[in-house]
């Protein structure tokens, strides 16, 4: 269930029964044809649509992540990382002092991974809390359905391209993009990853059949629901 419809009654009485919840967070960032948000949509989207028969409170997305790479591009939004720790640091404390000590932070964006150190860090501190980070495309089952139907999948790629986060009216390129040059562009400034990926995909189509993606998204919700469930010290 979403946060956003429920009361402060309602969360308290329910953390009484039960103190797991589930933090989305994503990033603002190029997509090539794409949403800017895909990463925000993607980690709200799959962290409630997987909750919801649980009864397991969701929490708006954080938005903003880390993606100084992709700067260059217009409408990219990055934050330091300083600035991203204080940030989901003061969310975990709201979290706490709510009563919640299972929380479950479904990341949209790779990028935002380095805030892994951060969560056990925080955890030496509050030691009745746990924190699970899971990176919904790449979980095991997810990834291996993500092969099944087509190993040519990046970023900005068909693998993120949903109903939910195209952008109206914009048709992608038809013909399958070649790879890019993934060992200069760990490297670049954001000047050159820009020149070296030219609108923003990686590698592979965009877009393939619906019934293929929303297969994929089915194995998704079902593996983040089972990390919100399961596996709880």
């Amino acid at each position: 269930m979403r946060i956003a419809d429920m009361n402060w009654m309602q969360v308290e009485a329910r953390v009484q029964r039960d103190d797991r919840c589930v933090l989305p967070i994503g990033s603002v960032e190029q997509h090539a044809y794409l949403s800017l948000c895909v990463d925000m949509i993607l980690s709200e989207k799959v962290a409630v649509d997987a909750a919801e028969p649980l009864g397991v409170p969701v929490y708006p997305a954080v938005p903003f992540g880390l993606t100084p790479y992709f700067a260059d591009f217009p409408g990219t939004v990055t934050l330091r990382l300083s600035t991203y720790v204080a940030l989901i640091e003061d969310i975990l404390e709201s979290l706490y002092r709510s009563g919640f000590r299972r929380v479950v932070v479904v990341n949209g964006h790779g990028g935002n991974s380095p805030i892994q150190g951060f969560f056990k860090e925080w955890m030496v501190h509050r030691r009745d809390a746990r924190i699970k980070l899971h990176n919904w495309w790449n979980a095991p089952k997810t990834w291996a359905k993500v092969l099944e139907i087509d190993p040519a999948a990046s970023h900005a790629s068909w693998m993120e391209n949903f109903p939910w986060t195209r952008v109206p009216g914009v048709k992608p390129p038809e013909a399958a993009k070649p790879a890019v040059d993934m060992r200069r562009l760990q490297t670049a400034n954001p000047a050159e990853v820009r020149a070296l990926i030219g609108d923003g995909n990686f590698h592979g189509r965009y877009e393939r059949p619906d019934d293929e993606v929303l297969a994929l998204w089915q194995v998704a919700v079902a593996e983040t629901r089972t990390i919100i469930e399961e596996d709880w010290p």
